[in-house]
């Protein structure tokens, strides 16, 4: 079969490795992908955004499935387009996407089907929103109710933070129009746990645990911004916590999505916290995570093309999900300057060093060629990752092969899983 794969990044180059591993596929192709891509499929020059072009080439050459990996076009409605023109695509729809694309829509879902997240309210009025804050609990989390690249949440440790927070995202608009909304949530405390999940419309499947690492330096200090490092599973994610969240949130979202007149289909991300209370959902994403993906998909046995056609066809029930006994771990090789500014275009060495080795893997996130050369092309550049019998090797194994790599600019964390791993 031929498949098309929408996206650049290390999400997508996953799922591209995954994809090439099935025997059922003889043909890849990805819009508009990225040099790491290059090596597995043929990249096409077709933005993630341009629906009419890529059903287009979708017709032109008989793509038997396409399988979207970024949230804008699945919040923008390309599965309904592809849908309407009769072409086989995995991913939800718009009227499910918006799980992912409004905050405030899936912080009332929460409460109306009672699954556990923090307290919080919604304001399109910035003035209404600091008159709130005057009064409410510190610290606070201020969200942007619509898709800002992972970085529209602001934790605020004081008053002052948090009213500036207010006129950063509804004055300034620093993520456009996502910010026309926001949602004040309390600041619960616990460990963080990301779970994706694929789900058919009405059954749903638990991928293995992850654990992410959002700010931009070591300590947990700097900037949110898209993900600078996972690992796989989490030792936190206790059976007892699974058996909780199948109960009382995995399967009860799925079902509301279903009882509102929006079934999902696809991938649902499960943002957990788990709080001194209980788990409780910090939010929702309609697709693999990224980094996530680089970490869960590598330990997945089963073949993902059965997933996603058991997902399009409502059959997920009768699939088995299995995955590796084992762990993995990826750091992110950043641009020095993300998620701010940063130079890009710098080439990098190295990469030959990963080809023929089972266990260690190099993800592409924002990489171009140019000049016969792969070159930086992004804030988070590759995704270096390892495979390892426990966490403790394969975090070793991992910042092992950031050191076979280099660019000009060149920057990561360093305790990607170092205080597990001492635990």
């Amino acid at each position: 079969m031929k498949v098309l794969i929408v996206g650049s990044g290390g999400r997508e180059h996953a799922i591209a490795y995954k994809v090439a591993k099935s025997p059922k596929v003889d043909k890849i192709y990805c819009a508009p992908g990225n040099a790491g891509i290059a090596e597995l499929a043929e990249c096409v020059d077709i933005k993630a955004m341009e629906f009419d072009k890529l059903v287009a080439f979708a017709k032109e050459k008989e793509i038997d499935l396409t399988i979207i990996g970024m949230d804008d076009p699945l919040v923008g409605g390309v599965v309904d387009v592809f849908e309407k023109e009769g072409l086989r695509v995995f991913g939800p729809r718009k009227n499910a996407a918006i799980l992912e694309g409004s905050k405030a829509f899936s912080k009332d879902l929460m409460k109306k089907y009672k699954i556990p997240t923090a307290a919080y309210e919604t304001f399109t009025d910035p003035q209404k929103a600091i008159e709130y804050l005057e009064t409410a609990p510190i610290p606070v989390v201020l969200k942007a109710d619509g898709l800002a690249l992972g970085k529209g949440v602001l934790i605020c440790q004081t008053r002052e933070e948090a009213i500036e927070g207010v006129k950063t995202l509804m004055l300034d608009k620093k993520f456009g129009s996502a910010g026309n909304t926001i949602v004040v949530e309390e600041f619960m405390t616990g460990r963080e746990v990301s779970v994706l999940s694929y789900v058919d419309g009405k059954t749903v499947k638990i991928m293995s645990s992850a654990q992410d690492y959002k700010r931009a330096k070591d300590g947990d200090q700097g900037l949110n911004t898209g993900g600078m490092g996972n690992f796989s599973p989490s030792p936190f994610y206790t059976e007892e916590v699974d058996r909780f969240c199948k109960e009382n949130i995995y399967q009860r979202t799925v079902d509301a999505m279903a009882a509102e007149g929006r079934p999902f289909k696809g991938v649902i991300f499960f943002g957990l916290m788990l709080t001194p209370e209980g788990p409780k959902v910090l939010e929702y994403n309609a697709r693999f995570g990224d980094p996530e993906a680089q970490v869960v998909l590598p330990r997945m046995k089963t073949d993902i093309i059965d997933v996603f056609e058991a997902c399009i066809d409502g059959t997920l029930d009768q699939v088995e999900l299995e995955f590796e006994d084992n762990a993995c771990v990826c750091v992110v090789l950043a641009s020095d300057g993300y998620p701010l500014s940063y130079e890009k275009g710098f080439p990098i060495e190295g990469l030959d060093s990963f080809k023929d080795k089972d266990d260690y893997f190099v993800f592409h996130a924002g990489t171009a060629w140019k000049d016969g050369k792969v070159v930086t092309n992004g804030g988070r550049v590759l995704g270096i990752t390892a495979t390892g019998k426990d966490l403790k090797e394969a975090r070793a194994k991992a910042y092992e092969a950031t050191e076979w790599v280099s660019f000009d600019n060149k920057y990561m964390r360093h305790d990607i899983g170092k205080a597990i791993d001492e635990a």
